[in-house]
């Protein structure tokens, strides 16, 4: 199944009808692609679909190219990014990812409320910890003081954050493979799971991503 972007008959571009990324580029809704071949695809679509193509046309053919590229360039941006493609996916799926976006953060800094974010039980120590030394750390730069000792340890625990970050992409990669098998073979209980195992593991990484982004707005604040 793909899209039909232009008119078997006549080649003229057909208008966008609502289908997913996947589809749009004729790809089964598996997560290891041959994002060289997507590229070549989108590159090929793209001197087709131009608009300036269709600057003579009618209106309504200039309305569907423009419409039809501006799917496009959505579509590619999202299945060339390995994450960005997992996401999607699981939004084909039914789920939504925990929302832990920065805008999220600075809404609810804007706001007074709480932002939803679940910490991962293995870190709940860990984060409570670093929490209570980027407070303290905050504390003294407001006070115009340093620990270089302190910032020593945040620094160090950022590391560990970030090698735990990649760890769980590795972790990713393979559920990646699974769902593929699971696609092509699997049963239904078989893609609910590796599906909830994605979700855990996309909620995990952002919420490491957010903390390690946090922990450098506090270490580089005052600098």
């Amino acid at each position: 199944m793909r899209a039909e972007h232009f008119c078997s008959a006549c080649g003229k571009v057909q208008p966008p009808i609502p289908v997913d990324y996947f589809t749009f580029f004729g790809l089964p809704r598996k997560l290891n692609l041959d994002v060289g071949g997507l590229e070549q695809e989108f590159y090929q679509l793209s001197r087709k679909l131009h608009p300036d193509l269709y600057s003579g046309a009618d209106k309504r053919e200039q309305e569907w190219s423009l419409e039809q590229s501006s799917q496009l360039n959505d579509a590619y941006r999202t299945l060339k990014d390995p994450i960005k493609r997992t996401e999607y996916l699981l939004r084909l799926e039914g789920v939504e990812l925990e929302e832990q976006s920065k805008s999220a953060t600075e809404q609810a800094r804007a706001t007074g409320q709480v932002k939803k974010q679940v910490v991962p039980p293995d870190l709940l120590e860990e984060v409570f910890d670093l929490n209570m030394q980027l407070e303290e750390l905050r504390t003294q730069k407001k006070m115009g003081e340093d620990d270089p000792a302190l910032i020593e340890e945040i620094g160090r625990q950022k590391l560990e954050l970030e090698e735990k970050h990649e760890a769980l992409l590795e972790e990713l990669k393979r559920d990646w493979s699974k769902w593929d098998q699971a696609m092509d073979s699997g049963t239904e209980p078989d893609r609910l799971k590796i599906r909830d195992q994605m979700v855990d593991l996309l909620n995990r990484r952002n919420y490491l991503r957010n903390l390690v982004r946090d922990v450098n707005e506090v270490l580089e604040s005052g600098t």
